[in-house]
């Protein structure tokens, strides 16, 4: 969760989460990976089953909750979504039936304030009268079955009274413009900041038109923390694994630290991170390591396009780390 950046007087970046050492003619971003898995991961070159774990930072895949009614395969892979391969959930039926998968993030505590969880999904484009989907962020040990919607944040479609995207927080229900015929053209991105251990910011970006992004800041459910993530898909008629109208596909799932930007502009350094980021602090150092003294960095920041900015100048022989630190 910590961005560290390293100027000297010849304006060279170590960006030391990443390891990488770079020049700045324009921005360098510094940000780390916590919690990564992918379906094209070897873990899943035979197919996706209860049990599994491809990635790191997540627990393993469990399909408790599926109500398999008619029988018959609820889970499994698939590379016809515009997505490529992914995990899929698919039903068999327009009055019965739940395909239900979903895992534990686990790092302690669950998801930390500054940490953004991505999801990458194609929605179904296929309806019938109520069925839908949905993407709950629970504090739970396992997956919600059906009939208990109890999330801090739940994000859903669903035939019967609105077809567009909700999201579902402390203040209740909120319908987004976005319809799913939109989303599951290409897919859609789906990201969620916490900005401090219990508000938040969430972004759904059609992959096939990142310009109508839709953006919510909120206040979660008191039913704190997210620690677990799971996807459920509701009565619908499926014709397999290909039939990319009425399935529900996911291909990735990541939860990266907050970026912390830095840029060359003459003889400043412009640092840059989320606006929405209130309960952060960026602190720099002379040194790293267990002795290191972070000390707030002047000015304050100002608000510029969404995102906090603040100005120094470039150190002479003194190198000089930045991070941001979290305040509450």
């Amino acid at each position: 969760m910590r961005s560290h950046f390293l100027l000297s007087q010849g304006i060279t970046a170590t960006c030391a989460i990443a390891g990488a050492l770079s020049m700045l003619p324009t921005n360098s971003p510094a940000q780390s990976l916590v919690a990564a898995d992918y379906a094209t991961n070897s873990t899943y070159a035979s197919g996706w089953s209860a049990g599994q774990n491809g990635g790191y930072g997540f627990g393993p895949w469990s399909f408790n909750g599926t109500d398999a009614t008619p029988a018959g395969q609820y889970q499994g892979m698939s590379t016809a979504s515009a997505l490529g391969r992914s995990w899929t959930l698919l039903t068999h039926s327009t009055t019965n039936g739940l395909a239900n998968a979903g895992r534990a993030i686990s790092e302690p505590g669950g998801l930390q304030p500054g940490q953004t969880l991505e999801l990458v999904i194609q929605n179904p484009m296929g309806y019938s009268y109520w069925s839908g989907f949905d993407m709950l962020l629970t504090s739970s040990l396992d997956n919600n079955p059906g009939g208990n919607n109890t999330a801090p944040l739940r994000t859903l479609v669903f035939e019967y009274f609105i077809t567009n995207w909700k999201l579902v927080d402390d203040s209740g229900p909120t319908v987004t413009p976005l319809d799913p015929s939109t989303t599951g053209v290409a897919g859609m991105k789906f990201d969620l900041t916490l900005t401090s251990t219990n508000t938040y910011s969430a972004t759904l970006t059609p992959l096939s038109d990142p310009s109508s992004a839709y953006t919510q800041a909120g206040t979660l459910k008191t039913n704190l923390p997210i620690n677990w993530v799971n996807f459920r898909l509701w009565f619908r008629t499926s014709s397999g694994l290909a039939d990319t109208a009425n399935n529900f596909e996911m291909s990735s799932m990541t939860i990266s630290g907050p970026t912390l930007n830095i840029q060359k502009v003459g003889t400043d350094v412009l640092l840059s991170w989320l606006g929405a980021l209130t309960n952060f602090a960026l602190v720099s150092s002379t040194n790293l390591g267990a002795g290191a003294v972070w000390n707030p960095v002047s000015p304050d920041p100002v608000v510029v396009n969404g995102q906090n900015v603040v100005t120094n100048s470039i150190p002479g022989t003194t190198h000089q780390f930045y991070r941001l630190q979290f305040t509450q």
